[in-house]
């Protein structure tokens, strides 16, 4: 399968630069497929050297996704609440949710599958059996499975609704002046890096509310809820109005005078009413230690 991009432009860069702008490859991944021959410009070979000029036609040939090994693995998992339909869990920092190229296994769901065995939605695909939703790699918190088709269906028509409450702790760099407010901007692919999510007028719509719980010297505590879900949306927009997440090392320009390790952001709880009884639901995680060691010392200076 081949993929043309015509180049649009008077500026003249690398090529490996110029796809990286604008296609989802990273720059790296550019690089070896130029090296694979997999790349061509007006039906030639280039080297990544190569700059590229107004009108010239990019040919990509795509490298097939390879085939992931699913397995159970035995990871411990806090679970929160399980029946015979759903699984709720409080997946901790660090863990990604679903295998991909990058993360054969160690995931969510390789651990889920260990618990769960055989009992898992397959909506989600071979790769995301069970998966509803989903939580950054280093985000914490609860996260909803579902075990079967129709409480995968349920749930999926409560998101859609946003008849899902979704509460998450975030700590933010800076002393946020409201007490409460809404962040009300559509969200888009970065154009600038297809690896990262930007507010942009064109986007999809994404809303997010949140409160002051504490404000220190430099920084303060949010509790947010969120009506969509776009990618990285609580990162997007609190860097946007000039509240990174501290430890975010995406969205917070790399400063980070505390020296933390990926966002301080957890979902708190979720509220949804039971995909098969109908009965309300909420679960609540609490923060993990390291968050709450963060805030402690924090407290501590201010």
């Amino acid at each position: 399968m081949k993929k043309e991009l015509i180049v649009n432009g008077n500026k003249t860069m690398r090529i490996d630069t110029y796809l990286s702008e604008n296609t989802e490859y990273s720059r790296t991944a550019i690089q070896r497929l130029i090296d694979n021959d997999k790349i061509s410009v007006n039906g030639k070979k280039e080297k990544t050297s190569y700059k590229v000029k107004q009108g010239d036609i990019i040919e990509i040939e795509e490298e097939p996704a390879k085939e992931i090994d699913l397995k159970a693995q035995d990871i411990p998992l806090e679970i929160l609440y399980q029946d015979n339909d759903i699984i709720v869990v409080n997946k901790p920092k660090g863990m990604v949710v679903h295998p991909a190229n990058g993360n054969p296994d160690g995931t969510l769901v390789n651990a889920i599958m260990s618990i769960c065995k055989d009992s898992l939605s397959g909506i989600g695909g071979e790769i995301r059996p069970g998966i509803v939703h989903r939580l950054d790699k280093n985000t914490s918190g609860v996260i909803i499975i579902a075990k079967n088709d129709k409480a995968h269906i349920a749930l999926s028509e409560q998101l859609k609704n946003h008849e899902i409450k979704k509460t998450y702790i975030a700590l933010v760099r800076g002393v946020v002046k409201e007490n409460n407010a809404t962040i009300n901007m559509p969200i888009a692919r970065s154009k600038k890096d297809r690896k990262k999510m930007d507010v942009d007028k064109n986007g999809k719509e994404a809303v997010t509310h949140f409160k002051v719980l504490k404000r220190f010297q430099d920084c303060t505590l949010l509790e947010i809820n969120i009506e969509t879900g776009r990618t990285h949306q609580i990162r997007v927009h609190l860097s946007h109005i000039g509240y990174p997440i501290i430890g975010d090392e995406v969205y917070s320009n790399g400063k980070n005078k505390w020296n933390i390790e990926g966002q301080c952001l957890h979902a708190k709880s979720l509220d949804f009413k039971h995909p098969i009884t109908g009965k309300e639901m909420h679960i609540e995680a609490e923060l993990p230690n390291y968050f709450k060691e963060i805030i402690w010392n924090i407290s501590k200076i201010s």
